[in-house]
């Protein structure tokens, strides 16, 4: 008896960390001090000495049940950028930098191959945020994970000058709400999307007119990362006073959390048009409209609040980043919580 009869191959686990090599070299920052394989992984700070109160600012997630359409289609070059846009999302929303990001896999087998391509995806979304992948663990646990099954989480880590911290604290009534488009249902909420869809490869692959692709297409669609879209802002000397990352909960749980006391979100619903993916989830799923509303983004991944003057602004210099940005409505003096309309 050995290890490898036990269920897991050492050897599989060698050639995985080979296979990915090549991914990680690519999201390397000059910061980063140490190669691939050790066993920690270290970074430099020495380039942001200059900043008054450096500020760490940390952020783990995972992708949740969306795997299990990564599963069923066998398609797993996407989901590790939805993996790093979980993390790196809520870091970005106070300001932030994602500077490093680290993975875990963990998995019934380890089939090298699979796991260099979802590596790869991780890859990918650091790439997206310029933040390095430093390290990285893959557990194979037969008996545990099915074998065709794994799961998939991250750790990122940015910074921030402390005066540069979004933190909702200037908000006043009259500044406004932009809201940032979202490439879909992006990672939460698909246990009620696997209850109302066929998650099966024949239901993945239906075509739908009004999708203009089949389910598993759009479904697959990976988080879109909004770091470079709060880095034009920035750039632009525009001031953002209040940020939340759309993800679960929706708009009900998430806009109050970038509020402070003494003001209320105001979201106008028609300010946008709801993505196609939204309307047919809640048509098929007989899903009520504040179901929707507090459970996915329903087409904006990111929102903001900033000065009424420099609204337009805002959405000139995201639109030149490559966002859709639309003016969704505004802050009000009220008690703390959003009220859709």
């Amino acid at each position: 008896m050995d290890y490898k009869n036990a269920g897991v191959d050492i050897e599989a686990g060698y050639k995985s960390v080979e296979l990915m090599k090549n991914s990680i070299k690519q999201t390397m920052r000059p910061e980063v001090l140490t190669g691939i394989g050790g066993f920690s992984g270290l970074f430099s700070l020495a380039n942001f000495k200059n900043m008054e109160k450096p500020t760490l600012v940390s952020g783990t997630d995972g992708v949740g049940t969306k795997l299990k359409v990564a599963f069923e289609m066998d398609k797993h070059d996407t989901i590790g950028v939805d993996c790093v846009a979980m993390c790196v999302n809520d870091i970005a929303c106070c300001g932030a930098e994602p500077l490093f990001f680290l993975d875990y896999i963990a998995c019934g087998k380890n089939v090298p191959e699979k796991i260099a391509t979802i590596v790869s995806g991780v890859a990918d979304g650091c790439k997206q945020s310029s933040c390095a992948l430093v390290g990285g663990e893959t557990a194979e646990m037969p008996g545990f994970y099915p074998i065709e099954e794994y799961d998939l989480a991250g750790f990122a880590v940015g910074i921030v000058d402390e005066k540069d911290i979004i933190n909702g604290k200037d908000l006043t009534p009259g500044d406004v709400l932009i809201g940032i488009a979202s490439s879909g249902i992006h990672s939460n909420g698909y246990s009620l999307v696997r209850k109302v869809f066929d998650i099966t490869k024949e239901g993945l692959n239906t075509y739908y007119e009004e999708l203009g692709k089949t389910l598993g297409e759009t479904l697959i669609e990976p988080t879109k990362i909004y770091v470079k879209a709060m880095k034009s802002l920035k750039d632009d000397n525009i001031k953002v006073k209040a940020c939340s990352h759309i993800t679960g909960g929706g708009f009900y749980e998430n806009i109050p959390r970038m509020l402070i006391d003494g003001v209320h979100a105001v979201v106008k619903k028609n300010s946008y048009e709801v993505p196609a993916i939204f309307k047919l989830l809640a048509k098929m799923g007989d899903v009520e409209e504040k179901t929707m509303y507090n459970t996915y983004n329903m087409g904006l991944g990111m929102i903001i609040a900033v000065d009424k003057v420099n609204a337009d602004k805002a959405v000139a210099a995201l639109q030149s980043a490559g966002e859709e940005a639309f003016i969704i409505g505004d802050i009000e003096a009220g008690e703390k919580g959003v009220t859709l309309c």
